[in-house]
């Protein structure tokens, strides 16, 4: 079995695994170029959570593995022709003189050569269990077929009886009790928070089943890159209303007054959002925060307000954020959202 310490010394093992860049998404999601191929040197970085002159370091060490595995510096006409193509609705500063792009096999290439990396390790470990299953596991699988289909039949039974029987049952005693009244009405909410959980739990299960089983190509994040404006605003509605949500309405456009979406959460306070579709090497700045924390606080009086960006927060915006009791929900966050995992502060 190869190890991990051979793997980062030796180019020949490298090459023999090469072709599974499917450990990269299961792993993290990576996010690509609206081309569906492609990521820039700020995107690699922004994957393996390390500062660009790493990578950049890293590409004139080994740049001759690098680019015989996709590693590509594009300049003149092709980089004028690309930029139009991938990086013109990104906004922020554009590359003039070149401009690398990685295929998804170099970014494996770059996992199996970054030490200081936790994400590149977690990928090589993956990477390294694959292999080994792959060799070792025999070709029969003897777990029962029906097992997943027993699962779902069991999460839905317990969720109809809940809605069912249970909380029908509370309904009944609260309008006939006086003295436990209020305690019954507790019990109820509880038990209706019960249930939604479940529904949650269910969904988020199957989202996350076919992601691992069925994933498209591009990835969670990079479906998101690729969107406009109005449809990011459209998918954060979605996320909103999945997670409980009601009189959820988008707004975002000329006259939205600094708040893109507004809803009611599911135990009834105002929510506003401002939903922001920026390049993953870009940041949210204090500016921005102090605009939105008026609007949502003077314009519309809101309990919950949320700041979704498919970029990373300064750490002064986050802080500003945090002082104002401003949900920042930063690119991770929004990934594990949109994968099934409910914001807490809408709980």
């Amino acid at each position: 079995m190869i190890n991990e310490s051979a793997l980062l010394e030796s180019q020949s093992l490298r090459g023999s695994v090469l072709d599974r860049t499917d450990v990269l998404d299961k792993v993290k999601t990576l996010s690509l170029l609206p081309d569906g191929m492609h990521v820039t040197t700020a995107m690699v970085a922004t994957y393996f959570e390390v500062a660009e002159t790493v990578i950049n370091n890293l590409l004139s060490r080994h740049r001759q593995e690098l680019e015989s595995n996709g590693l590509r510096v594009l300049r003149g006409p092709e980089l004028r022709e690309f930029k139009e193509l991938n990086l013109s609705s990104y906004g922020g500063p554009q590359p003039r003189s070149g401009l690398a792009i990685w295929s998804r096999r170099a970014v494996l290439n770059v996992a199996m050569l970054l030490r200081d990396s936790e994400v590149a390790r977690q990928v090589r470990v993956y990477l390294l269990d694959m292999e080994y299953l792959a060799r070792t596991q025999p070709v029969e699988n003897s777990a029962p077929a029906d097992l997943p289909d027993l699962d779902d039949r069991i999460d839905q039974r317990i969720t109809h009886i809940l809605g069912k029987t249970v909380v029908p049952m509370f309904n009944a005693l609260i309008e006939t009790s006086g003295e436990h009244r209020a305690e019954l009405i507790a019990l109820r909410t509880g038990v209706q928070r019960i249930e939604r959980r479940l529904h949650q739990h269910h969904s988020r299960l199957k989202r996350l089943e076919g992601i691992r089983d069925d994933r498209p190509t591009i990835g969670v994040m990079a479906a998101m890159d690729a969107m406009n404006g109005r449809t990011f605003e459209r998918h954060v509605a979605k996320l909103l209303i999945r997670d409980g949500c009601t009189n959820v309405v988008v707004q975002g456009g000329h006259g939205d007054r600094g708040v893109d979406i507004i809803g009611i959460t599911a135990d009834g306070r105002r929510l506003v959002v401002q939903c922001k579709r920026f390049a993953p090497y870009l940041n949210i700045t204090s500016p921005e925060i102090q605009r939105f924390i008026g609007a949502a606080r003077v314009l519309y009086s809101a309990d919950v307000a949320l700041y979704v960006a498919t970029c990373p927060f300064t750490p002064e915006a986050l802080s500003i954020a945090g002082e104002a009791g401003i949900t920042a929900v930063h690119r991770g966050a929004l990934e594990e959202w949109s994968a099934g995992e409910p914001l807490r502060i809408l709980e």
